[in-house]
């Protein structure tokens, strides 16, 4: 089990059609770590903590989306472990303010 953490940025109708709370759902389902918000530009940010393979398949689910929303493109980096700071304290997955 390899532990990663994977910064991404989903470009195309991801706001105003509950993406960040489908991605919260998803990521909680799975046990993973991290934080979702909205950026300004439109698009939506995450940064997801866990096992490799379950980000694996939570990146997927990120391209599928909730029913009304349209992924056009994800941007994938390699996160770090301090930008798991911005969470909530006390929770495993926040849903952040827009940046």
């Amino acid at each position: 089990m390899e532990e990663v953490v994977v910064h991404l940025v989903v470009h195309g109708r991801v706001q105003g059609v509950g993406y960040r709370a489908f991605v919260e759902r998803e990521a909680r389902s799975r046990d993973l770590a991290g934080w979702v918000r909205n950026c300004r530009d439109g698009t939506v940010e995450a940064v997801l903590a866990g096992d490799a393979a379950v980000i694996e398949d939570m990146i997927a689910a990120c391209r599928r989306g909730p029913f009304s929303a349209r992924v056009d493109a994800i941007q994938r980096t390699a996160g770090s472990a301090s930008s798991l700071k911005e969470r909530v304290p006390g929770q495993a997955f926040s849903v952040l303010p827009t940046i």
